[in-house]
This record gives structure tokens, C-alpha cells and sequence, in this order.
């Protein structure tokens, strides 16, 4: 890859098209992450307004000082960055008391995991409101147009989306050329919505190399029986998941009404 032109590449579309929109600069979710860092950064190259919005819900205490660190870290580079800091634990516990219990506790788990990424999109867009700023996505190829790994009007609530034509080796490969910060690198990717260590391979059940090579696979037309052992196992779980999650994938159906029921 071509390092150096994709960032400029991205830097010039990500001006290009908030300058066009009248608007002042972005708004980015900051998780001590991979990707969340590279959005940043590359949001940062602009020039334009960069508010990164810090905003634990009973977050791993890593996780808050990664994050931490790699905002002070652009602060120190680029003049026109800005910190918010939102604690929405007190906010997601009184949602949690004052929603009914439900009988099945593990779908609970997963819908109060969502409610969590939930609560950070309606705060991003809070603060994209009071400062007439753009709603940075942070999430990669792989997760976006791959598996789905993400939460439908959650994470995946953004105006634009600067890294999602990236696999996320190459996310990987940008923030190693813009020094993002070694812990960063180093740590394991997680979604941080569940509250404890759990990373995105321990949920998906196969690393992003694994997923990355599953889908170029299933780019070129190969199929479950392809494969045997690792590799098959990592290309159905690849298959499932991009078929289930299609309803993330693409537009919102609607119900087109027939001309002639309308006269």
C-alpha cells in the first residue's frame, strides 16, 4: 500500500467534504482503540475542528488511559484538537433499573451491549450539533462490509466514514507511518461495550487476518467446501456472519406502494 497517498487521499476528502458542507470540522469517539486513533489522527490532518469524546461505560481502566494518552498525544501536535470526557456509566445504570427484567439474561447482555454504543452515538451527536460538526465513523472494512461487526445506530451512526475502504491490516499499517501510540498498536481490538477483557476475536471467534483472508475469499467465489479444517471453520464463521448482518450492510428497506393503490 502506498501509505503516504492513502492518507492524503483520505485527508483531502475528509476537508473536501465538510468544507462543501458549510460545516466546521468533527466529532470522533475516542476508545483507546486502533481504529478510533487513526480516525483521529487523520481527522487532525485537516486543520479543521477535532473534538475527541471520551465516554466510559464501566470501561476497563486501560482502556480510559489509552485513550487518554492518544488524545493528549494529538493535542500536543495539532493545535485544533479538543477533548470531551462524558461519563455515561450513572446514565446506562438508570437505564438499565428503569428497563423491565427479561427472563433470558444472555439476550439481555447482548441488547444492553448495544445500548451502550447506543448512548455513545446520541452523545456524539450532541456535541456534533452545539459545534455544527460532521460525525467521524471509525470503523474499518472488515467490520463495516464484512461481518457486521458493529451496532446498527450505534457505532455505525456516522455522517462519513474515513477508514471503511480499509482492511484492518492496512488500518494497522497507517498508524504505524503516523506514530499513533505503541499501547494502542500493541492492544488487543476490543468493542469495549461488555464491561470486562473480552476482545473482538474472543466474540467472533477468528482474529482480523483470519477475517481479512476470509473475505478476500469469498471475493474471488470460494465456497465452505474450498476448505478444510482452520481455514473452514474460519470461512463459515466468516459466511454467517456476513449473511446475518446483511440488514446492517444495506439501506433500510422500504415499502414501495403500488401507483395504482394510491389513486
Amino acid at each position: 500500500m502506498q501509505t503516504q497517498k492513502v492518507i492524503d487521499h483520505i485527508v483531502t476528502w475528509l476537508k473536501d467534504y465538510t468544507v462543501n458542507a458549510g460545516l466546521k470540522g468533527f466529532v470522533v469517539g475516542v476508545s483507546g482503540g486502533i481504529d478510533s486513533a487513526v480516525t483521529s489522527t487523520l481527522c487532525a490532518l485537516t486543520g479543521l475542528e477535532v473534538r475527541c469524546v471520551e465516554m466510559p461505560i464501566h470501561q476497563a481502566k486501560n482502556q480510559v488511559s489509552r485513550a487518554l494518552n492518544h488524545i493528549a498525544w494529538l493535542q500536543k501536535n495539532h493545535q485544533n484538537v479538543s477533548i470531551e470526557q462524558v461519563n455515561l456509566t450513572p446514565v446506562f445504570d438508570q437505564l438499565i433499573n428503569a428497563l423491565p427484567p427479561v427472563k433470558e439474561e444472555e439476550s439481555r447482555f447482548m441488547a444492553l451491549a448495544n445500548t451502550r454504543a447506543r448512548l455513545r452515538m446520541t452523545t456524539l451527536y450532541y456535541f456534533a450539533g452545539l459545534h455544527q460538526s460532521l460525525v467521524a465513523g471509525t470503523g474499518n472494512k472488515v467490520e463495516d462490509f464484512g461481518v457486521g461487526f458493529f451496532t446498527k445506530y450505534g457505532d455505525g451512526g456516522v455522517d462519513l466514514s474515513p477508514i471503511a475502504d480499509l482492511l484492518k491490516s492496512e488500518v494497522y499499517e497507517i498508524a504505524r507511518f503516523l506514530n499513533i501510540n505503541q499501547e494502542i498498536i500493541n492492544a488487543a481490538p476490543t468493542d469495549g461495550l461488555w464491561g470486562d477483557h473480552r476482545t473482538d476475536e474472543d466474540q467472533i471467534g477468528a482474529s482480523y487476518d483470519e477475517l481479512e483472508w476470509a473475505m478476500k475469499q469469498q471475493e474471488i467465489g470460494k465456497n465452505t467446501t474450498d476448505f478444510i479444517g482452520r481455514k473452514k471453520h474460519v470461512f463459515e464463521i466468516y459466511s454467517r456472519l456476513n449473511r446475518i448482518n446483511q440488514h446492517k450492510m444495506k439501506p433500510i428497506p422500504v415499502c414501495k406502494i403500488p401507483q395504482e393503490f394510491k389513486k
